[in-house]
């Protein structure tokens, strides 16, 4: 057992980032695809991600690519917006944004009978900026944004699918994929508010060296 006294905190991310790399084997990810994933599991402890997380044709870079040019990100939770490094968006002049607890979707959603993250996702709509949607929570804010791209109110330049739970959780990730829009998303039930920040972390990360 290392010496925890000794361990400063960058010590610690350094080393248990050389452990995931030693006990990844192999696997098909590389260069940004790789990083993002190591994350991930740097946050959840979880190598099965190396099973299950997905990308689309250049999903991460083209994530990279939107935060340099300024992209704001829109969550489904207070959760993922707490964990997401403000300090490197504000490097990128961009921001995060969560509509869960904002009155007017509170009031929208209770008078259709819909969730609030349903909802939350036509707030997004609005935002006249590039966007970068990261659902770590409800199903319902990924079937909402898929229709919402349908009747094109909205064409985000990625989508990090990745609710975690039982109900409608893995048929969500299957239509979000099937919507034309670059997305990462976590296969399966498992994911998160900390996974999709996890993402939007590993991202902003990358965006930020490549810009300075």
């Amino acid at each position: 057992m290392t010496d925890w006294r000794k361990l400063a905190p960058k010590d610690i991310e350094r080393r248990s980032m050389e452990i995931i790399e030693s006990e990844l084997g192999e696997v098909p990810f590389e260069g940004i695809e790789r990083i993002v994933l190591k994350r991930v599991i740097h946050t959840t402890a979880d190598l099965g991600y190396a099973e299950t997380l997905f990308f689309s044709p250049d999903a991460a870079q083209k994530g990279i690519e939107a935060l340099i040019g300024g992209a704001d990100i829109v969550t489904d939770t207070n959760m993922a917006k707490s964990g997401i490094n403000k300090a490197a968006l504000a490097k990128l002049g961009c921001r995060v944004h969560c509509f869960m607890a904002d009155e007017r979707v509170a009031e929208k959603a209770a008078k259709l009978g819909v969730t609030r993250a349903s909802v939350s996702m036509e707030a997004a709509a609005e935002i006249d900026k590039p966007l970068i949607i990261a659902v770590g929570n409800a199903p319902t804010a990924l079937l909402r944004l898929a229709e919402l791209i349908g009747e094109k109110k909205i064409e985000p330049k990625l989508i990090i699918a990745a609710p975690v739970g039982f109900v409608n959780v893995v048929e969500s990730k299957r239509i979000i994929e099937g919507c034309g829009v670059p997305v990462i998303c976590a296969r399966g039930r498992k994911g998160g508010s900390t996974v999709a920040a996890a993402i939007c972390n590993a991202l902003a990360y990358e965006a930020v060296k490549l810009k300075d």
